[in-house]
């Protein structure tokens, strides 16, 4: 295990092929001020050869939401104008990042997992919460809207009635229940979170990263295009992941009756 880079609010460790991110705010429940979402953005941005990550929190929470106080306003209420840039700037940015990153991405969830956090959470391609965690749009508590792509992701995952529930109604979502709903992949014990999502990221890290990319974007088209578009992208993914080292590996290893040993190219 070795450090990878020098943040403020973000410790980053290589683990074998996997880049393990942890928000290190622990005394404000890792609240996503603005230089932590660009730290978090930066770290994407800069994967390296990385080929799975693993994204989760110092301490008792994994992101309890957009940090105002950080940004130097006394409430929500002053910020109006503020708030809109920096989600614009900084906060959706991030999430469009995390959504697109080329390699698999594995959130792991301990405890609150709210606002702006909640989206940083379901960003990632596979979600692992421990029991003690839990998913909270707590915005009409303040008179405000989810942001921060949770509307988008929410109403994917759970479907109409169950989104409106979350956003309107601001109950938290037990980490179980959230996997009863397909929120997400898996609530485990949280003695075993992280040895469990390390695990998962580790096995990522050595299939086919090509196709595992091309797998994400088909499914981004697939949420928001036509079955003729998804069908296009579908065969340019084939195209594209047919002509890796990967593909051909994989091919060898099925005629040879062996385990394929995937390089990421």
């Amino acid at each position: 295990m070795s450090t990878v880079a020098d943040y403020e609010t973000i410790l980053t460790e290589r683990v074998g092929n996997v880049l393990k991110i942890t928000l290190n705010r622990p005394e404000r429940l890792n609240a996503a001020s603005i230089p932590l979402a660009d730290e978090l953005g930066a770290a994407f941005y800069d994967l390296g050869d990385a080929r799975a990550v693993v994204i989760t929190g110092a301490g008792k929470g994994f992101c309890s939401g957009a940090d105002l106080a950080a940004r130097g306003e006394a409430s929500a209420l002053q910020q109006k104008g503020g708030s809109h840039r920096a989600l614009q700037n900084h906060y959706n940015p991030l999430v469009s990042q995390i959504l697109r990153a080329p390699v698999p991405v594995v959130t792991a969830v301990n405890g609150a997992a709210a606002g702006v956090g909640c989206s940083i959470a379901l960003a990632g391609d596979f979600v692992l919460a421990g029991k003690s965690a839990y998913f909270l749009q707590a915005f009409v508590n303040i008179g405000l809207v989810p942001d921060g792509g949770s509307t988008w992701l929410l109403a994917r995952a759970i479907g109409r009635a169950r989104a409106t529930r979350m956003m309107m109604l601001g109950e938290k979502i037990s980490a179980e229940q959230a996997e009863d709903w397909g929120l997400i992949y898996k609530a485990v014990d949280d003695a075993v979170l992280m040895d469990e999502a390390m695990a998962l990221a580790t096995r990522l890290s050595e299939g086919p990263t090509v196709s595992y990319a091309t797998m994400k974007a088909n499914i981004q088209t697939a949420l928001d295009g036509t079955l003729p578009q998804v069908l296009l992208a579908e065969a340019e993914g084939q195209r594209i992941a047919g002509a890796s080292d990967d593909a051909r590996e994989g091919g060898l290893a099925f005629l040879q009756k062996r385990k394929a040993e995937f390089k990421g190219r």
